[in-house]
């Protein structure tokens, strides 16, 4: 019930028309690159593997949809209709670009065969299930790249939209290659480690900032990183210096202090500076506060000494830009036993413009580089590769007749399989704004 009502009313059309049962190929794609960027994460397959064998209309489901009434006051949806819905059970067939690898614009990341009215039925499900994963993941590397192999906590929750959102945020994060996050439900439900500091209403909570530092430190001697900046950041770092020296003299290091206002480049040099002289070496400096990719370069052409990052806000919430352009387009229709007519959406605006055709994408590499991917029709001759080149088809089967067979890996190798991707993508594709510097190097055949 997770869907637009135009799906269910076109599914009620090809029932009544006798073509609910043609068969059909639909490809998920997105059409430009979020954030101006150079390339895009895939991610949310999981979800969409979860929900296959659990997609169905109960009772309640349809006795709702019976309540529908048209212009006419007529019931919107005819009885047996609803009687089959409440039958229905998948038997796609489906193949996914696995979650963790780098796409580009136009290639299928889902390819769905099925029947006319299961595959129309998913649409709107699959697309919320990809768009917005995909989204975050790709924040998440853009600010993990910035971040130069510095660890990236993510801790968006509290301004996410919603627990969903928030839920859906932290793992597509990590996917992204964030080293943890503060969402407690993400770190169980996926494997993320977890990571946090306190805030400043732990030390309001005492009569001055000196005991507050020093009573967290004795409650939280494994896990103590400090927030120095309630009220004069100066001396802010000179208590948590001095409760850092008394904690060293129990055995336990002082993990961190954590700058979350002010100017952090300035603040954390100086920081820096007093925590090496007192022979706190090992204590890393958290950077907070509204932060992003580009704040993040900035602050590292200004010499900053953080050398850990917290992301919130402006990564949960892809806070520039709030929406992948995914979309999910009919591109075959068998019309015979083994027939078939291929379908585009043809249109003044280019961008919207589908390729007809059953899809597969070959990636090819050389010298461990990414050179290239083509988009081909399965039913004409496979592109080559070049000479020293190697082969990639990115479309895998993951669900045969309804059943999944693609075995989800951890989350953490998803995370893994992210970070090895990066690192075979040229380095112009890789900058803040590639679009803008490189057009030719994005710019796709006619």
């Amino acid at each position: 019930m997770l869907t637009d009502l135009y799906q269910l009313t076109m599914a009620q059309g090809y029932w009544k028309l006798g073509k609910h049962q043609q068969r059909a190929v639909f490809d998920l794609f997105f059409r430009e690159h979020p954030f101006g960027n150079g390339y895009t994460v895939c991610c949310g397959l999981e979800a969409v593997l979860q929900m296959i064998p659990n997609f169905c209309f109960s009772e309640e489901d349809t006795t709702y949809l019976s309540m529908l009434k048209g212009i006419d006051g007529k019931s919107l949806f005819a009885p047996d209709f609803l009687r089959v819905l409440r039958e229905l059970r998948l038997s796609i067939n489906m193949k996914a670009i696995p979650e963790g690898t780098l796409v580009f614009p136009k290639e299928p990341l889902l390819r769905v065969e099925g029947s006319l009215w299961e595959c129309q039925l998913l649409e709107t499900l699959l697309l919320n299930l990809i768009n917005f994963p995909s989204l975050i993941a790709t924040k998440a590397a853009r600010i993990c790249l910035v971040a130069e192999g510095d660890p990236v906590i993510e801790f968006g929750l509290r301004r996410a939209q919603g627990p969903n959102g928030a839920l859906t945020a932290s793992r597509a994060a990590y996917v992204g290659g964030i080293t943890a996050t503060s969402n407690v439900l993400a770190g169980e439900a996926y494997g993320i480690p977890l990571a946090g500091t306190h805030a400043h209403s732990w030390v309001l909570a005492f009569e001055d900032e000196r005991q507050a530092l020093a009573s967290y430190a004795q409650v939280m001697p494994n896990n103590c990183i400090l927030l120095v900046d309630t009220y004069n950041v100066m001396e802010g770092i000179r208590h948590a210096i001095e409760v850092g020296l008394e904690l060293k003299k129990q055995g336990y290091p002082l993990l961190g202090i954590r700058l979350d206002a002010g100017d952090l480049a300035y603040l954390s040099k100086v920081a820096r500076s007093l925590l090496d002289e007192a022979g706190l070496t090992h204590t890393k400096i958290v950077g907070s506060n509204d932060l992003d990719e580009y704040a993040i370069l900035k602050l590292k052409k200004e010499g900053t000494q953080i050398s850990l990052w917290g992301v919130g806000t402006r990564l949960a919430t892809a806070y520039d830009q709030p929406a992948l352009s995914g979309v999910y387009k009919l591109v075959a229709l068998e019309v015979g036993e083994g027939k078939w007519h291929y379908k585009a959406k043809h249109t003044d605006d280019f961008k919207k413009q589908s390729l007809p055709g059953i899809h597969q994408v070959r990636r090819f590499s050389k010298d461990d580089y990414f050179v290239r991917d083509v988009i081909y029709n399965i039913a004409d001759p496979i592109p080559l590769p070049r000479k020293q080149e190697t082969v990639e088809e990115l479309l895998v089967e993951v669900v045969n007749n309804g059943r999944v067979v693609y075995p989800s890996p951890p989350t953490s190798e998803l995370r893994k399989r992210t970070i090895e991707q990066l690192k075979k993508l040229p380095a112009e594709i890789k900058t803040l704004d590639p679009i803008r510097k490189y057009p030719v190097l994005l710019q796709g055949p006619p």
